[in-house]
């Protein structure tokens, strides 16, 4: 049993919003995805999905995507990201995926999952871009469900605990993650010419990695 993963599928197989606009590196990207992630996950293993999971607008518009990711080998534990506008609540999300019989998705909002003797936290994140009343408001609410995830995780007593967010950490959620003795957080977001601002290093005893799928060849990573 080993733990994966990857961030940023931007999956549009319902809707029309291709990626290789985005450069040549995206053309078929569905596939090499489908590929790699069979020939490196087996059944028994999980996958964080740690944001911009589909393009669709509403969660009844993200069928063809969820039913891709639910047919790849694993247990899936999908968070959101700036672009998962479908994302409403666990209930609802929960429902959607009972009904279409998405047995292998679960969804990380202000709980945590074991695998093994981690635990699996996380939340979006945020990125204070305007510093204005509505971005401190976000990022401190972010904040929260950040330390709601990891409180969950207590009674469990795990070994260590893996985070997973959207959004690069900032001084604030690495804090957080320190005062909860993190071992390894997880995050998507860059791609691209941002990837040359990406934070792959251990940091005050935290590992930092960047796991967009372009970023990592479209292959998830080993956790654990």
């Amino acid at each position: 049993m080993a733990l994966y993963a990857i961030s940023d599928l931007h999956l549009s197989l319902g809707t029309d919003k291709p990626m290789d606009v985005f450069g040549e590196h995206w053309e078929n990207y569905e596939q090499r995805l489908k590929e790699n992630w069979e020939s490196a996950v087996s059944g028994d293993d999980t996958v964080i999905v740690n944001g911009d999971n589909s393009w669709a607008t509403y969660i009844q518009n993200a069928v063809e995507d969820f039913s891709f990711i639910n047919s790849l080998p694993g247990r899936k534990i999908l968070s959101k990201g700036n672009h998962d506008y479908w994302w409403t609540t666990m209930n609802k999300q929960t429902a959607f995926c009972r009904q279409h019989g998405f047995d292998t998705i679960n969804f990380l909002h202000n709980n945590h999952y074991m695998c093994g003797g981690a635990a699996i936290c996380g939340t979006r994140g945020w990125q204070i871009t305007k510093n204005d009343d509505e971005d401190r408001k976000i990022h401190n609410r972010e904040l929260e469900r950040l330390e709601l995830s990891l409180r969950s995780a207590i009674p469990s007593d795990p070994e260590q605990i893996i985070v997973a967010l959207h959004y690069p950490p900032d001084d604030k959620f690495k804090a957080v993650l320190s005062r909860y003795g993190v071992r390894t957080c997880v995050y998507g977001h860059l791609h691209g010419a941002a990837h040359k601002n990406a934070v792959n290093t251990t940091i005050e005893g935290i590992k930092l990695r960047l796991v967009s799928c372009d970023f990592l060849q479209f292959t998830p990573m080993k956790i654990l």
